[in-house]
C-alpha cells in the first residue's frame, strides 16, 4: 500500500487527477433523470451521484453540477417542480451514457438517445419506457453548495413504476433480479452481484445470513 499526499495529487494533470478522484468514491448508482420545460418539451439527463435522505417522508437527493455546466435539469426542475428517476440495465448503457453529452436546449435527448418516454396519467414529466425501476419526484429543496457551486435538489417520492417480482417479503428491491447497473467514476458501468444480505445487527450479537440470494 501507498500513501499519496494532497501534494502529488494536485500536481497530477487534471484529467488524470479527475479520473482518480471521481472514482475514489467507489462504485455509485447511477439512473437518468427525465424533466420537462414550461412548454412540456423533454430532457434527459444521466447522474451518478444519487443519496437516500430518508424513508419517512421518502426523500431522495442528487448533486447538480455548477449551473454553467449542466443547466437543463436544474433548470426544468426549478421551473415545474417534477421529475422522474430511472435505472439503467445492461441493454440501454450505451443510449443512457449518450445522454451525458452537452444537447442544447432544443434537443430532445430521449431522441438522441433512442430511449422512449412514457407517460402516465396525472403526471407530467415521462418516465424513460426502457427502465425497469423508475419513480416520480417532486422537489423539495434545492440546497446551493458553495465550496464548489454545485447544488444538493431534494426531493419527495411520488410514485414507484416497477417490476413487482423483484419485492421481496419484507419490502426489499433485489435489483439485481433485473440487472441496475452501477457505476465507477464517470464513464464505467458494472453490472451488480449479490453477496450476502444479513439480518438486524445488535450489540453482542453477531449478524446472521439471511440466506436470500440465488447468484
Amino acid at each position: 500500500m501507498e500513501l499519496i499526499p494532497k501534494e502529488t495529487i494536485l500536481s497530477w494533470d487534471r484529467f488524470y487527477r479527475g479520473n482518480f478522484i471521481n472514482s475514489l468514491s467507489g462504485y455509485k448508482s447511477v439512473s437518468l433523470i427525465a424533466t420537462v420545460d414550461k412548454k412540456g418539451n423533454p430532457n434527459l439527463a444521466i447522474f451518478s451521484n444519487l443519496v437516500h435522505l430518508g424513508a419517512d417522508p421518502a426523500l431522495i437527493a442528487f448533486v447538480n453540477r455548477p449551473r454553467e455546466a449542466a443547466p437543463h435539469t436544474l433548470q426544468n426542475i426549478e421551473a415545474t417542480g417534477l421529475y422522474t428517476i430511472n435505472h439503467i440495465h445492461p441493454d440501454m448503457v450505451l443510449r443512457a451514457h449518450q445522454t451525458s453529452a452537452k444537447y442544447s436546449t432544443d434537443v430532445n435527448e430521449f431522441e438522441a438517445a433512442a430511449l422512449k418516454p412514457e407517460y402516465v396519467e396525472g403526471f407530467s414529466v415521462p418516465f424513460v419506457k426502457e427502465s425497469r425501476c423508475s419513480y416520480a419526484m417532486k422537489l423539495i429543496e434545492v440546497i446551493p453548495i458553495k465550496h464548489n457551486n454545485t447544488f444538493l435538489v431534494i426531493g419527495e417520492l411520488q410514485q414507484v413504476r416497477l417490476d413487482t417480482t423483484i419485492i421481496r417479503s419484507d419490502g426489499f428491491l433485489q435489483l439485481d433480479k433485473i440487472e441496475t447497473v452501477a457505476s465507477l467514476g464517470i464513464d464505467a458501468y458494472y453490472k451488480p452481484q449479490p453477496l450476502a444480505r444479513y439480518s438486524y445487527a445488535k450489540p453482542g450479537t453477531i449478524a446472521t445470513n439471511l440466506d436470500e440470494f440465488t447468484v
